[in-house]
Parts: C-alpha cells; structure tokens; sequence
C-alpha cells in the first residue's frame, strides 16, 4: 500500500482538480491585479485585464515573472497582501544583486505545512515517527519548512539545522529519530563521519530521508541509500513559490508530484517562450493559485524539466515531473557544448575508487574555453601506485569526453581534500565570468 498524508487532495480526480485550479487561478489573477501596482502595471502592458482570465486553459495570456521582477521591487513591492497580515519573510541568499524577500499569511503558512505533510507523508511518515531537520535555519526556507512540515503530521520534530556533524550524529545515535531532511551532500557527509569513526549503521534508526535544495542524481540516491540504509525521497521546492513542497516523491520513485491545487507548472521554450507538450524538456514555469502574500504568475524557475506521461501507479492524479537536471542560468557552455553539472556527477559515481566530491572549474586560455575536473580519491584508493592511479585518471577522463562529447583535464585530489558543503554544494568555478 502506497502512503499519503491528504488521500482526498492527492487522489482527486483530474476533471475536479481542474475546476478547481480554473476557481483559484481566476481569484489569484483578481486578487494580484487589484492588489499590486506592478502586477497591474505587467498586465496592463500586456493588454490583459482580470475578467480575460476564465480557466486554466487562458493561463498562457498571462506574462511572465522573473527573478529580476522581485529585486526590481524589493523587498515588498511584489506582496499582494498588506504588511499587517504578513506573518513569515524569508530570503534568497543573495548570491547575486539583491536578496529575493518572500513573505507568508496565516493562510500561507497553513498551506506550506500542508504541502510539506504530503512530502514527508509521501514516504509513510505519521505522527509516531521522529524527524531529524538538518537544513538550514533561518532566513532560507529549507530548515523551518522541514519543521513545519514535520510537526503539521504531528512528529516530535529536531530543529538540528546545519553545522557540527559530531554532534548531529550523535543525536541521530541518541535520539533515534526515523527520518531526516538535509541536502544530499550533507547525507554523504554524515556518512562519511560515521564509517570515519567506525559508528555502525545499527545504532541508528533512519528509515528514509528526504533530499533537496541542489540538483542530485540516481547514482548518488544509491550512494546515500546504501551508505545510510535508508530509502531516499527526492523533495522539490524554491523560496519565491513557497519552499521545499512544491513537488515530492512517492514511493514509486518515478518523478515529482506537483501539487497542482496550488501551484500549476507549465514547460516552456526557454528562448521563445511558447508552452511545450507533455514529455519535452525545457524551463519549469509555476503560478501560484493559493498565496496570498506573494502569490507569483507565471513564474520562470529556470530549471530545467519535463512533465511526465501517464498515470502513476500510485494512485496520485497530480501531474509529475522529472528531477530537474539542472537550470538554464546554471548550464555551461563549453565550447559551444551544453554541460551540466549532474552530467559530470553521474559519470562519476559510476565508477569505481573515486568518491562522490567533485569541483568543475572552467577557464578560458585565449579564446578557447578549457574545462578541470578535480576528483576526490575514495578512502584507501591511493596504494602508492603511480601506474594505477594515471589508469584511473584516463578512465574517468574517457567516460566524462563520451558523455559531454567534450575533452575534460581530470586531476585527482586526495580523500577528503575537498572543502565538504553543509548546505548546497558548490560544484562549480567558471572563472570565464572573473574574465568578462
């Protein structure tokens, strides 16, 4: 039997669930226009007014938001909802230009822990489960909404954020708790601690984990599955839609459930624009039809995914989509090839000696583009054997060049050489953009 936190939503069927988007994307589309100078400013631009909007099937009349729409405004100027109603503000972390500041209802609160219950319910969690959080806290969404998530099922819930991985272990070891939200390089990092400090998996009470925040791929679901010993649930989710609940994985493993009650995702031509069918891969579009403080239309992730084919066995009516294999800003172009960064990670952990820590760095010499791969050696790989070590080497060098159809110069680092991530693993050095 296939686990769910809300049967009723998540099972609805398709022609209600329908009607029901049509309903909310219409008070959505009234509420922004009417409530927000820059939303009515977009669409009076485009020529539309509240009333052109009469199902979903009118959703592609509607511009695009951007990114660039909330810095343009920040922080407030995209909220829908008056100040005094505004109960949670988070933020991006800023990387770039100004922080993107999203803000919560009562209501959207609510709504958050319900999308957040069906994720972790999604892997058979109840309320006599035990929840280890281990994302960050704070102004990033992932931390509170793990918790939130966690205690709307009614689980004791341990607010662990990031950091201190001895001390994170041993309240895994002491607390025993059942399941864990972290990113999936953290995972291997506990891991890593663990079989470091010979703590068997035995004193440990982990039935699965969820993992998000960073792009990961099947190979590493296996590594954190079998170094763990638990089953591992892809979570999909950004602070501007809501945080992490957006879309999750039942135990079939075969794609994201949206919830498309309250955020309907299209696929897009990311150069002209135009929606695409089912099953082509291209930019992950989302509108939200429940928000109220920050209810975004049409929402450009930049990810890139595809809407999956087909009824899952499940019994979920919400569409699916796959794992994001990366985002159209995060794409290299090397040398006129499109690479992403989980391209590499999978041919990598595929083979054997090296361990699942990577570093991609991409210069520029004159006017060709160059691309390093700095590959951390497995524990006990390096026996002092020069000849072993270049085979190794020409090894991953040979299955990188057949995958991304480009040469890569491989290097190999010593176990534990490179800096380990307690939140999103930064893969990637383009020091092209140092040279711009």
């Amino acid at each position: 039997m296939y686990s769910y936190y809300n049967r009723e939503a998540e099972t609805m069927p398709r022609e209600k669930l329908r009607e029901l988007q049509s309903e909310r994307l219409k008070a959505t589309v009234k509420r922004v226009y009417e409530n927000n100078q820059a939303y009515r400013l977009k669409f009076d631009k485009a020529g539309i007014k509240p009333e052109d909007i009469r199902s979903v099937d009118d959703l592609k009349l509607l511009p695009f938001t951007y990114k660039q729409d909330l810095r343009d405004n920040y922080p407030f100027g995209l909220f829908s909802a008056p100040m005094d109603e505004v109960v949670r503000i988070h933020a991006s972390s800023g990387t770039t230009g100004k922080q993107t500041v999203v803000g919560y209802t009562r209501n959207d609160m609510a709504v958050w822990g319900e999308v957040m219950a069906r994720t972790i319910g999604a892997g058979g969690i109840t309320k006599k489960d035990i929840g280890h959080i281990s994302y960050g806290y704070g102004l990033f969404t992932g931390g509170l909404g793990g918790n939130l998530g966690s205690e709307t099922i009614g689980c004791a819930t341990i607010p662990a954020s990031t950091g201190n991985t001895k001390r994170q272990v041993t309240l895994l070891q002491d607390f025993k708790p059942t399941f864990i939200l972290c990113t999936p390089s953290y995972a291997l990092t506990l891991a890593e601690y663990m079989e470091e400090n010979h703590i068997g998996l035995d004193q440990l009470a982990l039935r699965c984990g969820f993992f998000g925040a960073e792009p990961w791929t099947e190979a590493m679901r296996a590594e954190i599955e079998r170094r763990l010993n638990l089953e591992a649930f892809d979570i999909y989710g950004l602070s501007e839609i809501i945080g992490p609940g957006v879309a999750y994985e039942c135990q079939v493993h075969k794609g994201l459930h949206v919830c498309e009650d309250h955020f309907i995702p299209e696929i897009i031509d990311p150069d002209t624009g135009e929606v695409l069918p089912e099953g082509e891969k291209g930019e992950l579009v989302f509108t939200c039809i429940t928000k109220e403080a920050l209810p975004l239309i049409r929402y450009r992730t930049r990810d890139v995914a595809a809407i999956i084919k087909g009824d899952c066995p499940c019994g979920r009516t919400h569409l699916r989509m796959t794992k994001p294999a990366g985002r159209t800003d995060d794409m290299l172009i090397i040398r006129g090839v499109n690479v992403f960064p989980s391209q590499v990670e999978t041919v990598l952990l595929e083979i054997e000696g090296i361990g699942p820590h990577y570093q991609m760095i991409v210069d520029r010499k004159g006017n060709l583009d160059s691309l390093t791969i700095l590959v951390e050696l497995a524990e006990g790989t390096f026996t002092g054997e020069v000849r072993k070590l270049e085979a190794l080497r020409e090894e991953i060098a040979k299955a990188v060049n057949s995958t991304l159809g480009i040469a890569a110069e491989i290097r190999l680092a010593d176990h534990k050489s490179l800096e380990r991530f307690e939140g999103k693993a930064k893969r990637v050095i383009d020091n092209r953009k140092l040279l711009d």
